[in-house]
């Protein structure tokens, strides 16, 4: 497999996001991941777990992302994927924060009690339009690890009830992070402020800090009465192709670790060259703080 230029990625190693190999039978509109859960076959976590391996291998400083699918749907898969990543990551799950007869709110208390030390923060998703069956608010404030809320603003979002919405998570002092629908973003408009409406919204609505960015991606920063709101844009996809030094590189942001084990360089379906990555090049990472103060 050659058909890709050398690898690049930041210190430490692309962010691994890995496919919780089991559905969440949610229906989100916004989900670009739905239609690949709807055949299961080869769907194996015993392989995701071998793919875990190899790339702590590679990269042994890299994040891991349990996203899906609904990693809490099978909380006793979730755990053996989670056993096989040795100490030295920072460990995300994405998750709607289910609540069922089989895994009632005390067992994700106890969940996150016995991951405490490996769990770097849970984003649970609330949008201010529901497509999803929530938990109690105040479970939320139970867990025992660090939680920030992801908002997906979908196209006609109800303007006036950004602040109520911030409000209501503020009381359980956890952050916010508004995210944008990234499918229409490119690397021209990725900056652009002009007819951004959510961030006008958020400019009328919070206290500005400041804006962070790379290539890929970029968040303006927000303070409502001492809760942290950011509102993150990013590419649809993850790898940047860039000449330095006279080589032309692929840059990678994100690799991904597919349902069935499969690893992929980026979202948009092509797989990694593993040995390649074996001898991937690194560079300091090129986020930086572009405007004002990010806390």
């Amino acid at each position: 497999m050659t058909n890709h230029n050398p690898y690049m990625t930041r210190e430490g190693g692309a962010t691994v996001t890995v496919f919780v190999p089991y559905d969440c039978k949610n229906h989100c509109p916004f989900c670009i991941n739905k239609q690949e859960y709807q055949n299961p076959e080869g769907f194996s976590v015993e392989k995701v777990c071998e793919s875990i391996r190899m790339f702590h291998e590679i990269t042994p400083k890299c994040d891991f992302v349990f996203t899906g699918g609904e990693p809490f749907s099978e909380p006793d898969a979730l755990q053996v994927m989670m056993d096989c990543i040795p100490e030295g990551h920072r460990v995300f799950i994405n998750t709607t924060l289910p609540v069922s007869d089989l895994f009632p709110a005390e067992r994700i208390i106890a969940f996150t009690e016995r991951n405490k030390d490996k769990i770097t923060c849970i984003n649970i998703s609330r949008h201010m339009v529901h497509y999803v069956e929530e938990c109690n608010d105040e479970l939320l404030g139970s867990l025992k690890v660090p939680v920030r809320i992801n908002c997906v603003l979908f196209k006609n979002y109800p303007h006036d009830g950004m602040i109520a919405f911030a409000n209501r998570f503020a009381k359980y002092g956890l952050p916010i992070q508004f995210r944008a629908d990234y499918t229409i973003t490119t690397p021209e408009n990725l900056y652009e402020r002009e007819g951004d409406q959510i961030l006008a919204d958020l400019m009328k609505n919070f206290e500005y800090l400041g804006l962070d960015g790379c290539r890929i991606r970029c968040g303006y920063h927000f303070n409502n009465h001492g809760q942290h709101i950011a509102y993150h844009r990013t590419l649809p996809y993850s790898t940047m192709t860039e000449t330095i030094d006279g080589t032309t590189y692929d840059i990678l942001y994100d690799v991904l670790v597919k349902q069935t084990g499969e690893p992929h360089s980026d979202w948009t379906g092509v797989p990694l060259d593993v040995e390649a990555y074996r001898h991937v090049k690194f560079e300091p990472y090129d986020l930086k703080v572009l405007e004002g103060r990010v806390e």
